[in-house]
């Protein structure tokens, strides 16, 4: 798995497409702000303006970096449900007489642990990849090490 390629699912990839698409209508705006910030001023003076250019190049950089992602992504399916744990499938795991945990493998650009999803390229996603139910994992974190049983993949 190359670090340039970026794994994404139908949906993450659906979403940063409308996510673009917003960045780069709000480049048309800022293109006018920033226009009408400089008329009648001298741009070096103008301090509207300058924040102006500024946050333009943030957004520009933004745009850049999700047309790349978009550019190197590869499209994931949920994974085969053959036990063996990929991309796609969704995880759930248990450490020591701690609750259930269920998380869904996906790539970097869609991780986001608080809903459930984890990047492949994350301690507990490599750790989890290949692996099958009934499988122990150890994940070593900034807390220490952490141990968890994996009960089912779908």
């Amino acid at each position: 798995m190359s670090n340039d390629t970026m794994y994404m699912t139908e949906k993450g990839f659906a979403k940063l497409e409308v996510t673009l698409a917003r960045l780069k209508e709000k480049r048309l705006e800022l293109a006018e702000q920033l226009y009408d910030s400089r008329v009648g001023g001298d741009s070096i003076d103008n301090t509207e303006y300058l924040m102006l250019r500024d946050e333009a190049a943030l957004l520009e950089n933004r745009i850049l970096e999700l047309d790349d992602m978009l550019g190197d992504a590869i499209i994931i399916q949920r994974g085969e449900v053959d036990g063996k744990i990929r991309l796609g499938n969704t995880v759930a795991l248990q450490a020591n007489g701690e609750p259930l945990e269920t998380y869904t493998i996906v790539g970097r650009a869609e991780a986001n642990p608080c809903e459930g999803c984890i990047s492949n390229e994350s301690p507990l996603g490599r750790a989890l990849l290949d692996r099958a139910v009934g499988d122990a994992i150890t994940v070593t974190a900034p807390e220490g090490e952490m141990h968890f049983r994996i009960i089912a993949v779908s």
